[in-house]
């Protein structure tokens, strides 16, 4: 069994003037075996690749965020095969509702994990023990693909940023609260709240990055006076395509997670890092 973050071996440090990495996967839709996702897509296949990948990293990433539709119908005996994937994971995994998810199973299916609320109406929540301040937002509304954050979610992240006006931020959300030009995505985007959102993040200049998923393809936007960016699904990508009512498409290209590295000099610098196997050549000669 995977154990709470706070039973990790791999403890956090107090020096908030190191390094520190952030891995970021997102949008598993774990099915159960044979199961359309299952046999159609090999979503659980492809997060065992990328449970792989980042634990044959070196170093390790200090943490993992994995930012929505962790499972596909949000039941019982899916986030139990979502846990057993990512039990070789030796690091602390905070972990996010998407539109796919279900807030009081996915809470219940992870309840020995103490960051989650466990109540309430949001399951929202602050890490505040990493050279960078880690903000989970809920942007969940029950029954709909799109996303939100209402007025009382809105009053949670300001009250959490007005705590710690000068620590290094990262805000992480299932969906980015931008038109990202992929008209099938963007219809299901952000119904509420992003202009007020950006309102209140263009007042810190310590938020650092916006880490979002959802749109299963990297995209990165300058808003409100920080970066936003959206990682790859671990599995199967939406087709790249800006026309004017385009329908959805699922494209089969690469797999990847996202590394988030944290420099004090530097702030925070982003890679894309495909999980699936490729040939390295020992050695390259360049001109």
């Amino acid at each position: 069994m995977l154990l709470p973050d706070t039973h990790f071996s791999h403890a956090p440090s107090h020096d908030d003037h190191r390094t520190m990495i952030i891995a970021q996967i997102t949008d598993f839709h774990i099915a159960l075996p044979g199961e359309r996702m299952d046999r159609m897509f090999r979503t659980a296949t492809f997060l065992e690749t990328a449970v792989e990948h980042i634990t044959s990293l070196e170093p390790l990433p200090d943490v993992v965020l994995a930012t929505g539709d962790l499972v596909d119908r949000g039941i019982p005996e899916e986030y139990e095969r979502l846990r057993g994937i990512l039990a070789p994971i030796g690091v602390p995994i905070y972990v996010i509702p998407g539109n796919h998810d279900d807030r009081d199973t996915m809470s219940g299916a992870f309840a020995d994990w103490d960051y989650l609320p466990g109540n309430g109406r949001f399951q929202h929540y602050v890490i505040d023990r990493w050279p960078v301040r880690l903000i989970a937002l809920d942007t969940v509304i029950p029954g709909k693909i799109s996303g939100e954050l209402c007025g009382e979610r809105l009053q949670w992240l300001s009250d959490r940023l007005a705590e710690e006006p000068d620590k290094p931020t990262l805000i992480f959300m299932h969906h980015p609260p931008i038109r990202s030009g992929i008209n099938a995505m963007d219809r299901h985007g952000f119904d509420a709240g992003a202009p007020e959102m950006g309102a209140i993040v263009e007042k810190y200049s310590n938020i650092e990055r916006i880490v979002c998923g959802h749109l299963h393809r990297p995209v990165t936007a300058r808003w409100h006076g920080t970066v936003l960016s959206v990682a790859p699904s671990t599995a199967h990508q939406m087709g790249l395509n800006m026309l004017e009512g385009a329908k959805q498409q699922i494209v089969m290209e690469p797999p990847a997670c996202q590394l988030h590295l944290w420099q004090p000099d530097t702030g925070i610098v982003s890679h894309t890092s495909y999980t699936g196997r490729y040939e390295i050549p020992l050695s390259v000669e360049l001109p």
